[in-house]
């Protein structure tokens, strides 16, 4: 009977780090943005309700301060910035990062009017070659810094992917704002930055060290929501 109990609890142990727990999102959060105070300044993200399953998730954290004190651990200047590993929190200079997770993964919520322009929220998740169906990991996300593109650029990147053709709105906007064309209909994008573009720049500037990983730490130190404007 020991036996057992222990099995079950060990049983019990594993589901509920492997699964998401059931979240009720109160119905006033969804028309609410997300404030993110880093140490380099605040951001405002609306989240998209074309991906409920992310924008959800991501209330839920929010809510539960998970976010609180995380590191953005990974940083490529005209590419992205990367944050939302757990482990970062208590991480010391050096220490490699970008594989924790809260323990589960969201399924993918792709939409084709949804894109990497600069701002845009995505969901971090791993390769193909394990991940086939592209599930999102729990909680790492990134923001889109990228580059401005012209139309040669444009056709370039649009050559190596795999036969998604970039649409004319979208081409003018990675010709005017910028972004990261490359990553198009590969990640789940789930929202964008409405306000502080700018705070994207300056932690994209920071200089980096292995695993690109800031030479001096930039982190989250508070996320809440905020009332719409």
């Amino acid at each position: 009977m020991n036996k057992l109990l222990l099995f079950l609890a060990f049983v019990i142990l594993v589901s509920s780090y492997s699964t998401d727990p059931p979240y009720q999102v109160k119905k006033g959060d969804l028309n609410k943005d997300v404030e993110l105070v880093t140490s380099k300044g605040t951001l405002v993200i609306r989240l998209s309700d074309s991906t409920p399953k992310h924008r959800d998730n991501f209330i839920k954290l929010v809510n539960r301060h998970f976010y609180d004190g995380l590191l953005f651990h990974r940083v490529m200047s005209q590419f992205m910035i990367q944050t939302g590993d757990p482990k970062s929190k208590t991480a010391k200079p050096g220490e490699a990062l970008g594989q924790g997770s809260p323990g589960y993964t969201i399924p993918a919520e792709m939409r084709p009017y949804l894109f990497h322009k600069k701002g845009a929220l995505a969901a971090a998740r791993t390769p193909d070659e394990v991940n086939p169906t592209r599930e999102s990991n729990g909680s790492q996300f990134y923001l889109v810094h990228g580059r401005v593109y012209d139309d040669n650029d444009l056709n370039h990147v649009e050559a190596r992917l795999n036969g998604y053709k970039i649409p004319a709105a979208h081409r003018e906007v990675y010709k005017t704002l910028g972004g990261t064309p490359s990553l198009d209909q590969k990640y789940t994008i789930f929202g964008e930055v409405i306000k502080g573009l700018d705070v994207i720049d300056s932690i994209a500037a920071v200089t980096t060290g292995e695993r690109n990983r800031p030479d001096v730490d930039v982190k989250i130190i508070k996320a809440s929501l905020i009332k719409r404007q």
